[in-house]
């Protein structure tokens, strides 16, 4: 696995969540529930900016985050802004933290254990881009069925 590559991925669909944000026509329909689907494009990118600060910055990157679900799920009605804004804070402390990672410690243990076993740290940062994506889907999903 190559982490400059990996980091680009993650920058490349960061840049992709900022669009779909600016995209909706309507700052409130951020926070909209409804239609069948359970959570709304702000939650998940609170949620996935707080999985991204926990699992990469302050597991590989050393980076103090105390993680907030409740934010993550419960806060409704943030501004369009403050979501870019907290999206470019992201950004950095993702690309420091990958980039930051010494390549040997791709093949160590992970810290976490999410699947009943252990996997390599290479293996988890795969695992965190795709829950990153399928977030990043259903926010796009979400979009075009409001607007």
């Amino acid at each position: 696995m190559n982490l400059k590559e990996l980091n680009q991925l993650f920058q490349r669909d960061l840049e992709k969540l900022g669009n779909e944000l600016k995209s909706y026509s309507k700052e409130e329909n951020l926070w909209i529930v409804e239609k069948g689907i359970a959570n709304s494009a702000g939650n998940l990118t609170l949620h996935i900016f707080g999985n991204l600060r926990h699992f990469i910055g302050l597991d590989f990157g050393g980076i103090a985050y105390l993680r907030n679900r409740e934010r993550e799920f419960g806060v409704k009605g943030e501004t369009r802004e403050s979501l870019l804004e907290e999206l470019e804070e992201v950004k950095k402390i993702v690309s420091n933290s990958i980039l930051g990672l010494n390549p040997s410690r791709l093949g160590d243990k992970s810290l976490h254990d999410f699947f009943g076993h252990g996997m390599s740290i290479g293996f988890f940062l795969i695992h965190l881009y795709g829950h990153f994506n399928y977030h990043l889907g259903q926010i796009n999903y979400h979009r075009r069925l409001l607007d």
